[in-house]
C-alpha cells in the first residue's frame, strides 16, 4: 500500500468502501481496495474545499463602497487575466475570462499547497496536470465550434485543399501534442521543485531551504501563469476570424 498523507488516510478510513464499490461499478478495479483514494485526489479535494470557502467568503463581503483586501486581491487577479486575454484574443475575450481565471487560481493553489507541512502538491503527480490539460484541450475546441460552427474543423485541413491529406495528420498531432506539453511542463517543474526542497530540508534544515522555498513559490506562480497563457493562446487560435 502506498504511503498516505494524514488527510488521505482519514478519507480512506471513512470512504474506502463506497469509493471502491463505485469504481468497481464503473468496471475499474482499484490497485488498493482498502485505500482507493490517492494523495493527489485528496489534495485536490482540499484545494476545492478551500477555494469554494474562499469564493463564498468573497461573495458574502462584496462591496462597491468599501471593498476589503480579499476583494481587492481577486479583482486584481481578474484585471490581470482580463488584460492578458484581451491582449491576445481581442475585445471579445470577456466570455472566456472565468475559465482562464479559475484555471490559474486552481493550479496556483495546487502548486503552493505542498509547502504546508502534512500536504503535498497534487500537480506533482502527472494525472492532475493531465486533467487540467484535458479541460483546456476540450474547452478551446468547444469554444472554436461555438464561434464558427462546423467550419471550425476547416483549419485542420490547411489553407490549400490539395494539401488537406497532408495537413490533417499534422494538425491532429500538433493539437494532441499540446496535451503532452501542458502536462509535462507543469508536472516536471512542480515535481522537481518539491523534490529539491525536500532534499535540502533533509540535508540542511536551517536557513538554506528558505531560498529553495522562495524559488519554489516563484516557479509555482510562473507555471500557473504559463498554463493559463497557453490556454489563452489556444482559445485565441480557435476563435480567430480566419477560422
Amino acid at each position: 500500500m502506498p504511503e498516505q498523507l494524514w488527510f488521505t488516510h482519514l478519507l480512506n478510513q471513512l470512504l474506502a468502501g463506497p469509493v471502491t464499490a463505485f469504481l468497481r461499478m464503473l468496471q475499474i478495479e482499484p490497485k488498493h481496495p482498502a485505500a482507493p483514494i490517492t494523495n493527489a485526489f485528496a489534495m485536490e479535494l482540499v484545494v476545492f474545499a478551500f477555494l469554494l470557502g474562499l469564493f463564498l467568503m468573497v461573495r458574502s463581503r462584496l462591496s462597491v463602497e468599501s471593498p476589503g483586501a480579499l476583494q481587492h486581491s481577486f479583482e486584481g487577479i481578474e484585471q490581470f487575466v482580463h488584460g492578458q486575454s484581451n491582449e491576445i484574443i481581442g475585445h471579445h475575450s470577456e466570455p472566456y475570462i472565468p475559465f482562464f481565471a479559475i484555471i490559474f487560481i486552481f493550479i496556483l493553489v495546487c502548486n503552493l499547497i505542498g509547502l504546508i507541512p502534512g500536504f503535498e502538491s497534487p500537480t506533482g503527480v502527472p494525472a492532475v496536470p493531465l486533467g487540467c490539460a484535458i479541460c483546456s484541450f476540450f474547452y478551446y475546441h468547444i469554444q472554436g465550434i461555438r464561434h464558427a460552427g462546423l467550419k471550425y474543423f476547416k483549419h485542420f485541413l490547411g489553407p490549400i485543399p490539395a494539401l488537406a491529406p497532408l495537413m490533417l495528420p499534422i494538425e491532429l498531432i500538433s493539437h494532441t501534442a499540446r496535451l503532452l506539453s501542458l502536462t509535462v511542463r507543469l508536472w516536471a517543474n512542480i515535481f522537481a521543485g518539491d523534490l529539491i526542497t525536500l532534499v535540502f530540508f533533509s540535508m540542511i534544515p536551517i536557513l538554506v531551504p528558505v531560498a529553495f522555498i522562495g524559488l519554489h513559490i516563484v516557479v509555482a506562480i510562473l507555471q500557473a501563469y504559463v498554463f493559463m497563457l497557453l490556454s489563452i493562446i489556444y482559445v485565441s487560435g480557435a476563435v480567430s476570424e480566419e477560422h
